[in-house]
């Protein structure tokens, strides 16, 4: 089992035409339905509320797949995120946040012991910026990560609390994480003046065993400390590009969980790598052809290719 740690809320996204939606979400929302969609037996560890918006985000990760065994449920109001789009559908995040049901996961709420077969961990996002939350999926990870696989999504969120300690929380589950996935914007704040690539190995040296970045329409890259491979986008027309960065990741370890490969050794084979980056594109790809986060199911997917 995979799992995935952090927020669960509701984007209020507003098209560029001035006309507004409001749909489920959250990076580790998203990514635990796009795990459970894509066959990874999956659970999703976060605070939820018992409003009617908190009760739709627990039934949509229930309808997908997802165990809300580890889910907290309390009377907070649900988070919420406002989505601005460009013409383009890419989105900018502003969040409610004061006294809301995300943030509120304490260290009482995470269970003593995970079960043993509890493969990975996968935290980020506000997991890593608001407490108690962030300071108990910290705390989780420092616990777990000598005998799991911890997958780290920075989606860096500025301005919800100081640099300087956002910052040093970020190094400190750097250095505990086995695979680390970020855009290149992600990058470019964690290491500033540094190339994606040069931020890679920076991360490599930090502790991570395996580094992502997220190009875009460019595709992606990976490295390891003996190589790096680049792979290109699936060409798509896109609606908006909400929940694409979160399908990728989660398609990203599903390769991984069908390959066997989860391990805290990770070391994967160039062709290995390549063919799972591929495969986590084309879950981009799709959830960008589609409005809000709507990751693919894994009949959607392209076969993945046999482990060699």
């Amino acid at each position: 089992m995979i799992v995935v740690c952090g927020e669960a809320l509701i984007d209020v996204i507003h098209n560029s035409d001035g006309t507004q939606r409001a749909t489920p979400g959250g990076g580790p929302f998203n990514t635990a339905r796009a795990l459970a969609r894509l066959g990874v037996p999956t659970a999703f560890l976060g605070h939820l509320s018992d409003d009617d918006f908190g009760r739709e985000l627990a039934q949509l990760l229930v309808a997908d797949g997802a165990s809300l065994e580890l889910a907290t449920v309390g009377h907070e109001k649900t988070t919420i995120a406002v989505a601005d789009l460009d013409s383009e559908g890419v989105a900018e995040y502003r969040f409610l946040v004061d006294g809301t049901s995300a943030p509120n996961l304490t260290p009482e709420m995470v269970p003593a012991r995970l079960a043993p077969d509890v493969a990975a961990l996968h935290v980020g996002t506000l997991g890593m910026v608001l407490d108690p939350m962030a300071s108990t999926l910290t705390e989780l990870v420092r616990r777990e990560h000598d005998t799991r696989v911890v997958m780290l999504d920075p989606n860096i969120r500025l301005g919800l609390i100081p640099d300087d300690e956002y910052r040093a929380r970020m190094q400190e589950v750097i250095a505990q994480s086995t695979i680390v996935k970020g855009s290149g914007a992600d990058l470019a704040w964690l290491y500033p003046g540094k190339s994606y690539e040069s931020a890679a190995e920076e991360l490599l040296d930090a502790g991570a065993r395996l580094v992502v970045v997220t190009l875009g329409a460019r595709g992606a890259f990976g490295a390891q400390r003996d190589f790096q491979v680049t792979v290109g986008a699936v060409p798509v027309e896109v609606v908006d590009t909400i929940g694409a960065g979160d399908a990728f990741g989660a398609a990203l370890l599903a390769w991984l969980y069908e390959h066997g490969a989860l391990r805290t050794d990770l070391r994967l084979e160039r062709a290995d790598l390549e063919s799972a980056l591929d495969y986590a594109c084309l879950a981009a790809a799709i959830t960008c052809s589609r409005p809000g986060a709507d990751p693919p199911w894994k009949g959607e997917m392209a076969a993945p290719t046999p482990h060699r």
